[in-house]
């Protein structure tokens, strides 16, 4: 899952949301060395990932675009997945997405001083360019995509994912639809075990 989904999936525990958002800049044991709860929510992220990618649906998903993205697939449809969360907002969150993703900026410049240099980096670019919210319009995955190309050095043709994007709109829409349950499931879980 995409960063949409890991803050979602964080049961509006701040502390866990923080942790499950920079999961992917925070390399091993070096989680350690960040508040308990932040811990939990590090952890709570690779669980999710782990679960995610280990799932037959997800793979469903990525066999579909092997062939085009090889490696790259599995990181396209993590990003295909939270647009069809943002696209279907209302039917899990009470919220509004706007509001949400609102919310968790604020947090996010809150706690900005325990934040791993990489994301104080993209931070900005990011609330600047409302990516969260983004995530709901095909436009919006389309620069999103974009932006996972020109971090591979144009070598993973990720922008081009849009296409079967499209194509296949039905299908990975009923993946995620069949997928996010199991997840949800999942993580409420894993958090008990955590807390």
């Amino acid at each position: 899952m995409n960063f949409l989904a890991h803050i979602y999936l964080s049961a509006e525990i701040d502390e866990l949301k923080i942790g499950n958002f920079i999961a992917d800049s925070v390399k091993g044991k070096a989680y350690l060395k960040f508040p308990e709860m932040i811990q939990n929510g590090i952890i709570l992220h690779r669980g999710i990932d782990s679960f995610t990618d280990g799932h037959p649906i997800v793979r469903k998903s990525t066999h579909r675009l092997f062939p085009f993205y090889s490696h790259y697939s599995g990181v396209i449809v993590d990003i295909f997945y939270d647009h069809f969360l943002a696209a279907n907002w209302e039917e899990f969150s009470t919220t509004p997405l706007p509001q949400y993703t609102a919310g968790f900026y604020e947090l996010l410049r809150k706690n900005r001083s325990i934040l791993p240099k990489r994301i104080q980096q993209f931070m900005d670019f990011m609330i600047a360019d409302n990516w969260l919210l983004s995530y709901a319009s095909l436009e919006g995955i389309q620069k999103v995509l974009q932006g996972m190309n020109r971090r591979t050095g144009r070598r993973s043709n990720m922008d081009q994912s849009i296409v079967q994007l499209k194509e296949f709109y039905k299908d990975f829409e009923e993946e995620f639809r069949q997928f996010f349950p199991e997840l949800q499931a999942y993580s409420e879980q894993r958090i008990e075990e955590l807390l």
